[in-house]
Parts: C-alpha cells; sequence; structure tokens
C-alpha cells in the first residue's frame, strides 16, 4: 500500500474526530464518562493488531518477533511521554485561552522537524524546511480570528507560564512522536507485534488514569468497570473507532513513512475539519481561513514535489558525437 494513500485515509479520519465528538454530546455535555474512549480505543488497537499477528504467523515464512526484555522494556516510554503530555496541556490550559493554545499547538510542526533531524539524522532541504515553516504559518493563519474580535487580544495577554508550558506540550507531543518512529524503525520485526507492544502499554495506563480517577472522587460514581459503557451511543462508538483505527494508520506511517508525513496528515486534517464545519456547524468561513489553506497547500507542494517541478534546473549540454571524434584525434596526435 502507498504511504499516500494511508496519509489520505488518516486526514479524513482525524478530521471526522472533532466532528464525531462534537455529535457525540447531550446538551452541550457527555452522558458518558469521556476517559473511558482512550482505554476502549486502545484495547480495541489490541485486539485488530492480535487478530493481524495471527494471521501474519500463519503464512510463510514467520514474521520476526524480537521477546528480549532489553526490547520490550522501550515500548512503554511512549505512553510515559503522552501521559506527561496530558497533564502539561490541562496545565497550559489554566493560563491561556483555548485559541491561543491551540495556535500555540502548532510550535508541534516545527519541534517534530527539529527533533526529526536531530535524533534520527534525517536530513531534510532548503525548502523542505521552507516547506515545514509555511506549515506552521498557514495552520497559525487559518486559526488566528479577526483583530476587530476580543480574542485577538488576548493572543499576547497570557502569563509567561502559559507559553512555555505551551512550548513544552509542543515539544513533548514532537518527542513522543519521533520516538514511537524510532521504535518502530529500529529492527525489522512485525509492525502487528510491536502495535501489540505499544498498545498494552498504552492499555495499561489508560487503565491507571481511570483507577486513579475513582480514588479522586472517592468511587463516588462507582468503580470504572461498572461505568465503563454507561452513556455509550452508536455515535460514542464511532469515535472509539475512529480513534483506534486512526491510531493504527499512524502505526503504519511510522513504520513505513515517518513523521513528517504524520505531520502533515495531521495538518490538513485541521483545515479539513474547519471546512466541513462550515456545512454541518454553520461555521463561518473567514479570510484567514481560506489564507491557510492556500499556504499549506504550497508548503505540500513544496514538501513532496520532485526539486526539478520547482526549481528551473540548467539543462546539461549533451555531447556531440563530432566533438568526441576530435577529441580523440587530438590526444592521438599528442601522444
Amino acid at each position: 500500500m502507498q504511504w499516500y494513500v494511508v496519509a489520505s485515509v488518516l486526514t479524513i479520519l482525524t478530521s471526522s474526530q472533532g466532528i464525531l465528538t462534537t455529535l457525540s454530546q447531550s446538551n452541550g455535555g457527555y452522558k458518558y464518562d469521556y476517559a473511558t474512549v482512550p482505554f476502549l480505543a486502545e484495547v480495541f488497537k489490541l485486539i485488530v493488531s492480535s487478530v493481524l499477528l495471527w494471521r501474519e504467523c500463519q503464512r510463510s515464512p514467520s514474521p520476526k518477533i524480537t521477546t528480549e526484555w532489553r526490547s520490550v522494556r522501550l515500548y512503554p516510554i511512549p505512553s510515559v511521554i503522552y501521559l506527561i503530555h496530558n497533564n502539561v496541556q490541562f496545565a497550559t490550559l489554566t493560563y491561556v485561552d483555548t485559541s491561543t493554545y491551540q495556535i500555540m499547538g502548532n510550535l508541534k510542526i516545527v519541534t517534530t522537524a527539529i527533533l526529526f533531524r536531530l535524533f534520527l539524522r534525517r536530513k531534510l532541504s532548503n525548502l523542505q524546511w521552507m516547506a515545514i515553516v509555511l506549515l506552521a504559518i498557514g495552520t497559525t493563519t487559518s486559526q488566528v480570528k479577526g483583530c476587530g474580535e476580543t480574542s485577538c487580544e488576548s493572543l499576547f495577554s497570557s502569563p509567561i507560564q502559559g507559553y512555555m508550558l505551551g512550548a513544552l506540550s509542543a515539544c513533548l507531543s514532537a518527542l513522543a512522536g519521533v520516538y514511537t518512529e524510532f521504535l518502530m524503525k529500529k529492527n525489522n520485526d512485525s509492525l502487528y507485534w510491536q502495535n501489540i507492544q505499544l498498545y498494552t502499554f498504552g492499555a495499561i495506563f489508560n487503565m491507571a488514569k481511570l483507577v486513579m480517577d475513582d480514588f479522586r472522587s472517592g468511587f463516588e460514581n462507582g468503580p470504572w468497570w461498572q461505568r465503563l459503557f454507561n452513556g455509550y451511543t452508536m455515535t460514542t462508538w464511532m469515535v472509539v473507532l475512529n480513534l483506534g483505527s486512526t491510531g493504527l494508520l499512524v502505526s503504519w506511517l511510522m513504520k513505513y513513512a515517518d513523521n513528517i508525513v504524520k505531520v502533515y496528515s495531521t495538518s490538513m486534517a485541521m483545515l479539513l475539519t474547519m471546512v466541513m464545519s462550515v456545512f454541518l456547524f454553520h461555521f463561518k468561513p473567514t479570510l484567514q481561513l481560506f489564507l491557510g489553506i492556500f499556504v499549506c497547500m504550497m508548503s505540500l507542494h513544496m514538501y513532496f514535489a520532485p526539486p526539478t517541478m520547482l526549481v528551473d534546473l540548467p539543462l546539461t549540454a549533451k555531447a556531440s558525437p563530432e566533438s568526441l571524434v576530435e577529441v580523440s584525434v587530438d590526444r592521438r596526435t599528442s601522444s
């Protein structure tokens, strides 16, 4: 399967996440415990990966599976990073408003490229660096509201702690992605076996969060396993399946493509979500949205297009047969 097909499907699924989550609300709130959604998504990914690994083992030759503890012990690290990242997210939102946080979140585009270069030793051309910066500018432009609105004034009026935590959140998000790519490519193990290791620890950490929430609330609503499916509707299950499928596609891209492809996919998904919101939720499109989409399209073309399509390279003159004959004659006479 080609990477651009997977990236396109990932863009569509990611863009529908926010829409499905909004549709799963009832009277502006959630009737279900939204902390159970990531846990069930991890379980879904674990089941799918286990079935696919079983099918892969039926074929010949058998897939490579590394069970050494030195290799397995590396797989909880992404879950730990994401756990810290989620807590930093909540801390950031205590200092800045939602629009400012979304704009600062675009820092992860650049930080992903930097960590991609430093830790994975992947070289990017000058045009690709320019394309990544353009992508960050385009996504930011699409999110900035009109300067006549009061929210525009709050963009630079937050405490310094908010901006520092926002930058830390972007770095943690990029670090988790780059480290996951390192894990997926460090050996030739089966993709499904690597997924099983990732999602097993992911499910454990999400379950631990549910237990901690129970202790914090004093088991007011009972233990988490008794309310696991309370309030779930068809839309809620679609959110779970969407989140799980997105994770499986991301792991495929980490194995067979790279983080930059994922960054472009999720960035385009954000723009697609805004466009779809115009028709579904009567969201009013702004000039900034159209400018942001245009800049992001330019960035996409700059990064993935062959250099010959972007720069007029001088054509090298081919030597004619007559000139070759003259050169050979001169060499004979001089000898």
